[in-house]
Order: C-alpha cells, then sequence, then structure tokens
C-alpha cells in the first residue's frame, strides 16, 4: 500500500464496484512473498553509457516503469552478478555492439521486459522465482531478443495500421455490427503478432543463453515454473491491481510455448562443463547470490500477515473479518472472504479539514448513499464517518477515518448484506489503530534463508518452516523447481520463506 499513490485515490460508485466484483471472482489464496536481510545502503548509481542517454520520452517512461514496480532495487552484490550475466549474453548474441543497462525492480510481481533502447529491467520476484542462472538468462535473453528482433517498432507500426484501417473502416461504413467486427479482427490480428513475436523472441534467448555457456533448458524449467506459480495467485484484473503486471499477463506461457522452448533447446548441447555435481554448484551460487533477498511486500508499504495488515512507516494495523484473505497491492489493501460473497478495499484519500467526513461520504464520490444510514462515529479515537450504499448485485457498508493529515477509506461489499455481515464488517474497522512502538519495531518483513538440507529433511519438514499462511508445501516446491515427484538431496540447498 503506497501512501504516495493511495493519495491520488478518487474512485467513484462504479469504479469501486467493479474492482470490488472482481476481486470476489478471484481465488481466495494470497501468496506473501518472501525476503532476505537488509541490504547495505548501496554506492551511488552508475550513469547510463553514453548509448544509453536517455530521450525525455525514454525518461518519462523509465520512471513510469520505477513508480509502478516500487523503484530500483538496491543490492549491490546481486547488482553486480546480473550486470555479468548480461555482458556473457550480450557477447554472445548476434549484436554484441548493441548496449544494455539492467535495473532491478523493487517489485513482488515477477515480470521482465526490456525498451527499445537497450533497458532491461527484472523484478525481484522474478530474480527469487529462478533456480540458476540458466534460468535467469533465458528470461533476460528473451528480453533481448525483442531489442535484436526490433519487436517493439513492429508493434507500433502495427497498431498505427490497425488504428488507420479501423478509421477508415468506419468512416465509409454505417453499419456498427460490421464496425465492430472490423475492430475485433484488427485486434485478433495484433494479438496474433504478438504471441509470435514471443515465440520468436524464445527462439533467440534459448540461442543467446546456450552460445553464453548457460544450460539451454533453463527456459524450460523457468516456464514450467511460471506456470506452477500463477496456479497459486489469485486471478486478479486489471481492475484489482493495473500498475505491475506479473510475467504472464504479457507473456503468457501457455504448454504451446514450453513445447517450443523444448524443442529450441533439443537444438543446442548443453555446457561442456555440464555435470550433475556442477549443475549443483552453479545452483547453489546462485542461492547463494539472492539469500537474503526480499521476497513479497516492500518494507515501507507494509505486510499482510493472516488478515492482519501492518503499516510501520504509517503506523497503523487492521484486522480483516474472519474468513478473508488479504493483499496488499500498490494502490491499497484488498481483501476477499474465502468462497466469494464478500469483500473489502482501504485507501487512501485527501479531504479537507474543513469538510466533516459524513459530509464527505455524500459527496458523491459513490452512489446510491442511504441518507438515513449516514452517522458520525468515533474509532479507537479517530473520528470518523459510516454509511451504506446500495448497488444492482452488491451492498456497500462505508467508513472514512480520519487519520492524522489523510482519510482511510473502508469499502466493504458483500451479495448478501445481513446483519452478521454487518457485524463483521463494523468489528473489522473496529480494530482499526495506532501501531505501538514495540509493535513497529518488531515488525520485520519476510525474508528468503537458503538452508542446507539434513539427512532426515522431507518436502514438507521444511515447507513447515515457511513463514506463508496456506499452501505451504506447494509454494516450496515451486520456490525450489521441485516438480510434485521430486524428494531433497541431503547436502543440497534450497529457499525457505523467513521472518
Amino acid at each position: 500500500m503506497r501512501r504516495e499513490v493511495l493519495l491520488r485515490a478518487r474512485r467513484g460508485f462504479a469504479g469501486a464496484a467493479i474492482a470490488l466484483a472482481a476481486m470476489l471472482l478471484a481465488a481466495c489464496s494470497v501468496t506473501p512473498d518472501l525476503v532476505g536481510p537488509q541490504v547495505a545502503a548501496p554506492p551511488a548509481a552508475k550513469p547510463a553509457p553514453a548509448e544509453l542517454d536517455l530521450s525525455p520520452a525514454e525518461q518519462r517512461e523509465h520512471q513510469r516503469i520505477l513508480a509502478s514496480y516500487g523503484g530500483v532495487y538496491n543490492d549491490p552484490r546481486l547488482q553486480a552478478m546480473v550486470e555479468q550475466l548480461v555482458e556473457r549474453l550480450v557477447a554472445a548474441s548476434d549484436r554484441p555492439d548493441l548496449h544494455y543497462r539492467v535495473t532491478m525492480l523493487n517489485s513482488r510481481s515477477v515480470n521482465a521486459f526490456a525498451l527499445p533502447n537497450g533497458q532491461l529491467y527484472v523484478t525481484r520476484g522474478l530474480i527469487a522465482l529462478a533456480n540458476d542462472e540458466s534460468e535467469l538468462a533465458s528470461v533476460i535473453g528473451h528480453e533481448m531478443g525483442h531489442v535484436i528482433a526490433h519487436h517493439a517498432e513492429q508493434r507500433e507500426e502495427q497498431i498505427r495500421d490497425a488504428d488507420l484501417s479501423t478509421r477508415v473502416f468506419t468512416d465509409v461504413v454505417s453499419n456498427p455490427e460490421a464496425g465492430a467486427l472490423a475492430l475485433a479482427k484488427s485486434k485478433l490480428k495484433l494479438a496474433t503478432f504478438s504471441q509470435k513475436q514471443e515465440l520468436e523472441a524464445d527462439a533467440i534467448g534459448i540461442g543467446i543463453a546456450s552460445r553464453a555457456g548457460y544450460d539451454p533448458y533453463g527456459a524450460v524449467r523457468f516456464l514450467a515454473s511460471l506456470e506452477r506459480n500463477s496456479e497459486l495467485k489469485p486471478k486478479q484484473s486489471s481492475a484489482i491491481n493495473p500498475s505491475a503486471p506479473d510475467f504472464l499477463a504479457s507473456h503468457p506461457a501457455t504448454p504451446q510455448r514450453i513445447t517450443n522452448a523444448l524443442a529450441h533447446a533439443r537444438q543446442f548441447k548443453p555446457p561442456a562443463d555440464d555435470s550433475a555435481e556442477q549443475r549443483a554448484q552453479a545452483r547453489d551460487a546462485y542461492l547463494d547470490a539472492i539469500n537474503g533477498m526480499v521476497f513479497g511486500e516492500d518494507p515501507h508499504e507494509g505486510f499482510v500477515r493472516g488478515r492482519r495488515f501492518l503499516h510501520p512507516r504509517l503506523g497503523f494495523t487492521f484486522t480483516a473479518p474472519e474468513g478473508f484473505a488479504l493483499d496488499n497491492t500498490a494502490q491499497a489493501v484488498l481483501g476477499v472472504k474465502h468462497g466469494g460473497g464478500a469483500a473489502l478495499r482501504l485507501d487512501v484519500v485527501r479531504v479537507p479539514a474543513e469538510q466533516t467526513l459524513a459530509a464527505y461520504l455524500t459527496s458523491g464520490w459513490i452512489e446510491n448513499i442511504n441518507p438515513a444510514s449516514v452517522q458520525d462515529i468515533t474509532i479507537n479515537g479517530f473520528p470518523g464517518a459510516t454509511a451504506t450504499a446500495k448497488g444492482e448485485e452488491w451492498d456497500f457498508r462505508l467508513y472514512a477515518l480520519r487519520f492524522g493529515s489523510d482519510v482511510y477509506r473502508f469499502i466493504f461489499a458483500a451479495k448478501r448484506f445481513n446483519a452478521e455481515a454487518d457485524r463483521s464488517f463494523r468489528e473489522s474497522v473496529g480494530t482499526f489503530r495506532r501501531m505501538t512502538l514495540a509493535e513497529i519495531e518488531e515488525a520485520k518483513p519476510l525474508r528468503l534463508r537458503i538452508v542446507k538440507v539434513a539427512p532426515g529433511d522431507t518436502v514438507e519438514k521444511l515447507a513447515g518452516r515457511m513463514a506463508v499462511q496456506d499452501h505451504q508445501t506447494e509454494r516450496f516446491r515451486v520456490l525450489n523447481g521441485l516438480d510434485p515427484s521430486d524428494r531433497l538431496k541431503p547436502g543440497s540447498e534450497v529457499k525457505i520463506v523467513v521472518e
């Protein structure tokens, strides 16, 4: 929950209803993110090479990406590893004359992408999901493939052509249905073109990684991990979290894509030094490099711990109703009740000090307020107001609480709004309070720790040490790239999540 973003959140009834309804359609398990030891203060950032001087438009895009993905993730040792990996890939590519700069993004989302000028981006969430340099090399090689093949420029040209043909068609044809059909066909053409680009970038990336001395099957392993990881995530729409989509949102990892990656990998020989022992050493070296990294909510944006949300930086906490699973996004804290039927959203807005909160609730930012339900309240010393609103399918209980110079909005939604649901909403808001100094000091992010498998350790035993709320075994397997039939080997290293 990013304060500077939330202060701009002024959404109408339609926006709130769409987001809440989308949450209700989502799965009810939330994946907490892993985190590592605090990284020492980073050195001053190195300037971009002269070849990568950014134009005003490129600088705006760079800043937009940083804002959407939590800024730069500063870990000098990890940054050095990624830069060395990129240098190896560039030297082995068909365009060693191209220059790249890679930025690690401070986001739990699993994503990577490139700009036409050679700016590469990879999230810490993706780095943590990978299990060796070959897997990471396949992803970065894929993004370099987009740059080498000029996919971004081709994409823009396709979009311009599609827009032009659509305008021409709608200008000369008065039939709305025919116009809609033309637009649909142009979008389908673009989608197909994009899929071809992804497959081409996969092939280029696998070739680059293999020639650089990495295992060509790293792409196959990572795509499989992406698929399994996506199965553990809520199916969130862009109405819920539009700013930081995961890799699968723009890089669909279909069975066809994995099959194609496998076919391309078979065209290359494994590295000359490939052996079970050397592969294990390479994996351990990669795990040692990511040991202690943040993997989950940014410490500055608060933490989800079961039904409880804590924000040490802003100094508040609250607990969701029984049966809710919470997700902390940059825009808001979102909650969905297991089984559907109810949801919540907490965000922050600016309300003039001279405006009463009761007046704010009825100021038009949400429609169909029941005037008789509006009342002033006080929650743990914070002045507030509450009201109910009725939609076509959902009923809402609204709260506005003044906390310092900000106003916190709780929006609860239920398909069956009865006394029991309303009571659970009231009890949840009643837990909103200031954190104590001791709580602030003790509130630590989750961390990624690398441990050695001891004799007698099993997947289930090590998964039980994971500081996650649900699906511990499945998350342990996904995090470590383990198939359901894989067993642990004593002496090997694995990732676990700790506080």
